[in-house]
């Protein structure tokens, strides 16, 4: 039996997605001494041995390029007050390091000041994925901040969000 052929609206698959609720990070790396980086909700761990990490960034990404001459990247896990920062790094064509205050990493990936955690990485593997590119990364580093009254910044249903006053609908 054969399933109907359908066409999925892109308008349609995002709204369904939307209503997965998902972290906030931003990932960033070092370049020719410049910091670049992005926003990425589409993070994921994939491995306990090794230890792997995954995000997905679009194939047209401007700052990929320069994460994938890197060899590595830093995930920055960002904490609920971090609005700002991930508002400011899913722009584009703006200076997106402009005060923000980091710190190089051991492989010497940009840290973001006040994020909830970070991990240090060099890409493992990358796999093009329709109109995105799946980057699998091997933690060689993290940090991992006393975070007990810290909450993750989530995204639900298009707006930002934390676990303390619930996502507002």
């Amino acid at each position: 039996m054969s399933l109907p052929s359908t066409v999925i609206a892109p308008s349609s698959f995002r709204e369904a997605l939307g209503h997965y609720a998902s972290g906030i990070t931003v990932i960033t790396s070092l370049i020719d001494g410049a910091p670049i980086g992005f926003t990425c909700q589409s993070f994921y761990s994939v491995s306990m041995s090794p230890p792997l990490v995954s995000f997905s960034v679009m194939a047209s990404s401007a700052s990929y390029p320069g994460i994938r001459q890197a060899g590595r990247f830093a995930v920055n896990i960002l904490a609920g007050e971090q609005v700002g920062i991930s508002n400011q790094f899913a722009r584009k064509g703006a200076d997106k390091w402009h005060g923000v205050k980091w710190q190089a990493s051991p492989l010497g990936n940009p840290v973001i000041a006040g994020s909830l955690h970070w991990l240090d990485c060099e890409i493992h593997a990358e796999h093009a994925a329709g109109d995105h590119v799946i980057v699998i990364g091997e933690v060689k580093a993290l940090n991992v901040q006393d975070a007990a009254a810290t909450q993750p910044l989530l995204y639900f249903k298009g707006q930002y969000c934390n676990l303390a006053a619930h996502c507002a609908v």
